[in-house]
């Protein structure tokens, strides 16, 4: 997938008198070096489901795994809507981001290969995965289906002197 430049924007509500919009790029540096993301999906009674998980930024998306049975593949399969966040556990510090976006099943193998490199790349040995029948597979976890989210709408949030709020929409 080929990146998309979005439109970027400061809010200044939520930003400081000296605060600049983030660019598009540094976010996405950002977003590829986080360890942990937290994915909300939705229940089909409406109700909110949150995890964390670990996951990759490739072909301008963010990519997660997880079993076909665990509650957010349930949830996937109803309601594709989803939104991921990364960030910092600090008020006076850091950077947090929101992808908001459709989770979308990756089922090519040549594909899921590369992810699956990316995967023990950035986490090492323990996150290896064989690619079988358009998943990933490891033989102490079972199979795992894949999914993509590229952004439609992403926030950025500087903590600390100056406090900032970037939004950017893609076409």
């Amino acid at each position: 997938m080929a990146e998309k430049e979005p439109r970027t924007a400061l809010d200044e509500r939520y930003s400081s008198e000296r605060a600049a919009a983030v660019a598009w790029p540094d976010a996405v540096t950002r977003l590829a070096r986080a360890e942990v993301y937290w994915l909300t999906t939705v229940r089909p009674d409406g109700r909110p489901h949150v995890t964390p998980l670990i996951g990759v930024w490739a072909d301008g998306a963010l990519h997660f795994c997880t079993g076909a049975d665990e509650r957010k593949a349930k949830n996937l399969r109803g309601n594709p809507h989803v939104a991921l966040t990364t960030g910092c556990n600090s008020l006076a510090e850091g950077y947090d981001l929101v992808v908001e976006g459709d989770a979308v099943a990756v089922r090519d193998e040549t594909r899921l290969r590369r992810l699956a490199a990316a995967w023990e790349a950035k986490y090492g040995s323990a996150w290896h995965f064989d690619v079988r029948d358009g998943a990933f597979v490891n033989p102490e976890a079972g199979a795992a289906l894949v999914f993509e989210v590229a952004p439609r709408t992403a926030f950025g949030f500087g903590k600390g002197e100056p406090y900032s709020q970037t939004r950017w929409q893609f076409p």
